[in-house]
Order: C-alpha cells, then sequence, then structure tokens
C-alpha cells in the first residue's frame, strides 16, 4: 500500500508537500528565526489548533462522502431498476415483435449513458448514437435534459402498447411507477451534482489547513531538532492529502480516480439488459473490466 501510486491523491499534492519541506528545513537551518526575531510558538498551541481542525475535516469528509455514496445508491438503484424493466417488458407486454422490444431495450440503456453525460457535462452522442434511432437522435440534439425526453420515448411506445390492447391498465400503471424510478434517480444525481459543498466550508479548511503547516515548523524546531521536517512532512501530507479526498469525492460524478466509475456502471448496465433481451454485444467490454474506468 505503500507504493501505489493510482488513486492515490499524492501526485495532486507532492508540489504543496515539497514547498512545505523545503520551508521546514529552512526553519531548521535558522534555527526558528526571521532575521533576527526568533517565533516563540508552544507545540501546545498546535495540538488544541490540531484537534479543532481535525473535527471539522472530519465533519467535512463525513459531508463528502455521504454526497458519494449517495450517488453510488442512486446509480446501484437504476442499475436495478433498468433490469426489472427490462424483464417486465419481456414477461408482460405481449404483441410486439423481439425485435421492437429489444429497440425499448436499447433506450434503457441510452436513457444510462444519456445521463452519465449530462452529469459529467459531455455533449458527445457516439454512445446515443448506436442506441437510438435517427429520428429520436434529431429530437434530443441540443437538449440539456436528454435522459427525461429518452424517457418520454418509452412512456410513448408504453402508451402505444396499452391502445393497442398489448397491455392493461394495472401493468401500464406498473411500468409508469418504474419510469417515476429512473425520473427519481435522475432528479437524484441532479440535486448533488448542483448541491456542492457550501463554498465557506471549503475555503475555510483549505486556508486553516496550510496556514497550521505552514506555523507549524516553528513550534516544533526546538523540540525536535532535525527530525522536525520529517514530522512537519508527516502531518501535513495527513491534512493536505485529507483535504484534497474532501474536494474529490465531493463532486463524485467527475472523472477523476476517486470518483464514482460511471462509464463501467453504464456497461454493466447494458450488458445485463442485453443479455435479457438476446442483443448481440460484441462492442462492449468484458464484465472483468465493469468497475475500472
Amino acid at each position: 500500500m505503500l507504493f501505489i501510486w493510482r488513486g492515490s491523491v499524492l501526485k495532486k499534492i507532492i508540489v504543496q508537500l515539497s514547498i512545505i519541506t523545503l520551508f521546514s528545513l529552512l526553519i531548521y537551518f535558522f534555527k526558528g528565526r526571521i532575521f533576527d526575531y526568533k517565533v516563540h510558538l508552544n507545540p501546545t498551541i498546535f495540538t488544541l489548533l490540531g484537534l479543532a481542525l481535525a473535527i471539522f475535516m472530519g465533519f467535512c469528509n463525513s459531508a463528502s462522502y455521504d454526497r458519494f455514496w449517495e450517488g453510488r445508491k442512486l446509480w446501484g438503484l437504476l442499475v436495478i431498476e433498468t433490469r426489472s424493466l427490462t424483464r417486465q417488458i419481456f414477461s408482460y407486454i405481449h404483441g410486439p415483435s423481439k425485435e421492437e422490444k429489444q429497440k425499448i431495450v436499447k433506450l434503457i440503456s441510452a436513457f444510462g449513458w444519456a445521463l452519465n453525460d449530462q452529469l459529467r457535462d459531455k455533449t458527445g452522442n457516439e454512445h446515443l448514437s448506436r442506441l437510438l434511432s435517427p429520428e429520436q437522435l434529431e429530437k434530443v440534439k441540443g437538449k440539456k435534459f436528454i435522459p427525461s425526453i429518452i424517457l418520454g420515448f418509452i412512456a410513448d411506445w408504453i402508451q402505444e402498447q396499452h391502445k393497442k390492447g398489448n397491455i392493461d391498465t394495472i401493468v401500464m400503471t406498473q411500468l409508469d411507477h418504474q419510469l417515476n424510478q429512473f425520473s427519481a434517480i435522475s432528479g437524484g444525481c441532479e440535486r448533488i451534482y448542483n448541491t456542492p459543498l457550501p463554498f465557506a466550508y471549503s475555503v475555510l479548511l483549505h486556508r486553516t489547513v496550510y496556514l497550521y503547516c505552514f506555523w507549524l515548523p516553528f513550534g516544533l524546531v526546538d523540540s525536535l531538532g532535525w527530525m522536525m521536517p520529517l514530522i512537519v512532512l508527516l502531518i501535513s501530507y495527513t491534512f493536505i492529502a485529507l483535504d484534497a479526498i474532501i474536494q474529490e469525492i465531493g463532486e463524485p460524478f467527475g472523472e477523476e480516480e476517486n470518483d464514482l466509475a460511471l462509464n463501467s456502471i453504464c456497461r454493466t448496465i447494458e450488458y445485463s439488459i442485453f443479455e435479457q433481451a438476446e442483443i448481440p454485444q460484441d462492442e462492449l467490454k468484458k464484465p472483468s473490466t465493469f468497475f475500472i474506468d
């Protein structure tokens, strides 16, 4: 674990740590003096400040992880709901051909990819172009909330089957409930995306961490001697790395290494529902790579 690089925030903060270490070495070389003035800081002060800072960082970390975990639960629920809707389409709707049902299954997969693109501010249609018909692609072109439009395509098809007598009102109500679940998942993800952690928290935490780390050498230079830069580096790594992790997982839908693997989840959804619908899936990656974005 000491030498793992992938997923570590060390590469993000190595410059900051290097600057703090160099600063600590200078403080050690000049014995805690700035010009002719000796800076006297009692280590007890840093104990009290460190405790308060750790409590505050724990609160921010919990808030960030809650956002990350809620996003994961929403996407986990989407996996369940896509499989349930696919099963219901093939089990309870009688009349449409297998090929027609497969087109609706492709729309279900397209919903996941469209939500992925929306949360990551992407406008590419590489997945939608192979899952939607040309007419549907034209309708979603230039739109912002494409997942909702795709749900409309599915709802229109279900309504058409009801008019043809292929499904009764009870089944239609159940299918509509499934679509409402899709809409709730989309809305929940948008809430997380559009409501970041309050900026005041981030600024206060960031400033306090760096002020603490840069003042720490003055409080430890007399008691630790040549070990002071190493101890300061260790303490700074702990606080600055946690600050970086809080910022990273607080936005769970990004494309950094510790964010949710949305591409992999979308591939998992597509692979599983395509299996149910017996749709060829040669272009998909194997299941062993699903949770590595």
